[in-house]
């Protein structure tokens, strides 16, 4: 019996295990994600004008009618 649960003890601590490493490995995908879409705004901020700001702030902080349907903002020349 003891020889059993040290088995079972085992698959399961190498389960944790591989499941940890792949969570890991899925953070850092985010984290690195996070950081490029961080850079991304900080660009299109700077390239956006006053005008173009002021709208998608009024836009986002607005309720939405129907969230079903997401509203998409419309850029100038874009």
């Amino acid at each position: 019996m003891f020889f059993l649960q040290d088995l079972v003890k085992g698959h399961l601590m190498f389960a944790v295990r591989e499941e940890v490493e792949v969570l890991k490995e899925r953070i850092k995908e985010l984290w690195e994600r996070n950081t490029e879409l961080q850079r991304e705004n900080v660009l299109l901020k700077s390239l956006a004008n006053l005008q173009q700001l002021h709208m998608l702030s009024n836009h986002l902080s607005s309720p939405r009618s129907n969230p079903q349907s997401p509203q998409q903002v419309q850029y100038p020349g874009g």
